[in-house]
């Protein structure tokens, strides 16, 4: 009996090193998500459709993330259908010489410019009272699959409810405050039909400020747990940065871009054109242009720049101001709308009003609504991702973040280094003797101790904001819809993991792994002090611009002789 009780231990302890969840000693937990939906809100970037009789299905796609580049370039944005980005430059180069350079009166390049903005993005951008102006609509099948969620038990044979099963569908262009009523809504009737009395709820992106304003309109009631991934309910710094009056053209950021563009496989820009720019950088001439324009006509123009580029195209969404950081938040809306009682603010004020009412009752109470989430037994996960060059249109471009936002504000409060850096010895050591050592990362870029819920809070670098994975997909849905609050110690999955974009893969972050910038973090490297290795950049630069010059020309020849051939 003896031998069989040692037998059947040994086959235990085997079977518990295979486990990838739990260790012996671990409190083990189960799983609800027999009984619990999961509904997920996803981001912007969605199609938008608007009703059209001509179309097949009697809908017309106006907007996609991927397909903006070509929606503007063919006109097919704009209000007459007949112009495109060529004509629309004519129409503001002509006021911005005749009468701005020459006269110094810049309000006629001011109108010329938003009308050609306004134009291109006619369909898809907002009416004054942030109101779609041809409808809300998602595509079709967006809004059966919605209305048969509300109207059906997903769980099905299998026997539980998978992350994906109930997604909820909406126009992300809207005021998140309007989008959360809605939401409410589904919820109700998804628990009507499941017969669940709570949802665990599911927000990536732009769909963490609809989670937060559906809290503060609908408290926690309904929710068993809220995961979080690549929040920008904080704040997003280079769409805040760009509307405030801190815009920056940094052409070696804009070059990081590219390179961790080229490897997530957002989009991909010519090799030339990269080249081109690489020589415009590493010569100087791209600096000296900004810092021309900085010196003589930018502080004149930038503000009625600013308004106009913002009313013309993305913010008269309120989304987009939802992701304005508190502290940009005054000079954004001074920039884009002008002082208290001018003609714009008159014009817009349906708008502001959205903007301001979630400003007011989200924005600048982040901090006591996720205390209250926590309070209130709502189990928690919060996802962060870096390791990338934040968009390169804003001052704050050499922050650690995921492209879109900093790992500051994503993770809720993380202290971190620059992309150069890391944190100091000191600062290390004293979190070490503080008993909060295993809060740093591998890297020494992160120290989660100061986030808000350093326990629930989960890091990935090298995985872009854009896109979820299975792995990460994997880790807050196990925490979702477990039977209790899971923490960074309850797995063998790290609090710090890296992505490997060739095989959409986690690790566990160590210090020989953890170097996964597609980008040299050698500060001195990349944007040299001295003169000489400024000199040997530019003409390493100027060898491979010449290189690559007579295949361009050749692709550009063969491009305009099949052109014509096909008219």
């Amino acid at each position: 009996m003896k031998k069989q009780i040692s037998l059947f231990l040994a086959l235990l302890l085997i079977f518990s090193a295979f486990c990838p969840l739990a260790f012996a000693e671990r409190e083990p937990f189960g799983r609800v998500n027999d009984r619990i939906p999961t509904i997920v809100i996803a981001g912007d970037g969605n199609p938008i459709f608007i009703p059209d009789e001509t179309a097949e299905g009697g809908e017309r796609q106006i907007y996609s993330t991927g397909g903006l580049r070509d929606s503007l370039l063919s006109g097919n944005s704009k209000k007459d259908g007949d112009s495109n980005v060529e004509e629309a430059v004519a129409n503001i180069l002509q006021p911005y010489f005749k009468e701005g350079m020459l006269k110094n009166n810049w309000e006629p390049y001011y109108d010329a410019l938003e009308k050609e903005i306004g134009d291109l993005f006619y369909e898809v951008r907002l009416d004054e009272n942030g109101n779609a102006q041809f409808g809300t609509n998602v595509s079709g099948w967006c809004q059966w699959n919605n209305w048969y969620n509300q109207n059906n038990d997903n769980k099905g044979e299998k026997g539980y409810y998978g992350l994906d099963d109930y997604r909820f569908w909406y126009d992300w262009r809207l005021d998140p405050m309007e989008t959360a009523k809605t939401l409410h809504e589904y919820i109700q009737n998804v628990k009507r039909m499941t017969g669940s009395d709570k949802v665990a709820l599911f927000a990536a992106c732009l769909g963490s400020n609809v989670a937060l304003a559906y809290v503060a309109q609908f408290g926690t009631e309904d929710l068993y747990s809220l995961g979080v991934n690549a929040s920008v309910v904080n704040g997003s710094e280079y769409v805040s940065e760009s509307i405030s009056g801190k815009a920056k053209l940094d052409g070696n950021a804009i070059l990081r871009f590219m390179d961790c563009t080229g490897v997530t496989g957002i989009f991909n820009v010519d090799d030339f054109v990269v080249a081109t720019l690489d020589l415009a950088t590493k010569s100087g001439m791209l600096e000296g242009w900004w810092n021309f324009t900085r010196a003589t006509v930018y502080n004149k123009v930038v503000k009625g720049v600013t308004s106009a580029l913002a009313l013309g195209s993305f913010f008269t969404m309120p989304c987009y101001w939802s992701c304005v950081c508190n502290e940009n938040y005054d000079d954004a809306m001074l920039y884009v709308f002008g002082e208290e009682g001018s003609a714009k603010r008159q014009k817009y004020a349906g708008l502001i009003e959205k903007i301001e009412n979630y400003h007011n009752t989200v924005a600048l109470h982040v901090p006591e609504l996720m205390q209250k989430i926590g309070d209130d037994q709502v189990l928690l996960s919060i996802l962060a991702k870096y390791g990338m060059q934040m968009i390169p249109l804003n001052e704050s471009n050499e922050l650690v973040s995921d492209e879109f936002t900093s790992l500051n504000h994503a993770s809720f409060g993380a202290t971190t280094s620059t992309i150069f850096d890391t944190l100091s010895d000191d600062y290390i050591a004293q979190r070490v003797a503080e008993g909060k050592g295993k809060y740093i990362s591998p890297d020494k870029q992160v120290d989660a101790s100061t986030c808000m819920y350093p326990d629930y809070t989960w890091f990935i670098k090298g995985a872009t904001h854009v896109k979820r994975y299975d792995d990460e997909n994997e880790i807050q849905y196990v925490c979702m819809t477990a039977d209790r609050q899971l923490t960074i110690d309850d797995f063998d999955w790290t609090q710090f993991l890296v992505f490997d974009n060739e095989t959409a893969t986690l690790s566990p972050m160590t210090e020989e792994n953890c170097h996964t910038e597609p980008f040299s973090t050698d500060r001195e490297e990349a944007q040299p002090k001295s003169f000489f290795a400024k000199l040997k950049l530019f003409f390493a630069s100027l060898r491979r611009w010449f290189k690559m010059l007579p295949d361009f020309i050749k692709t550009r020849r063969a491009g305009k002789t099949e052109s014509v051939e096909a008219t």
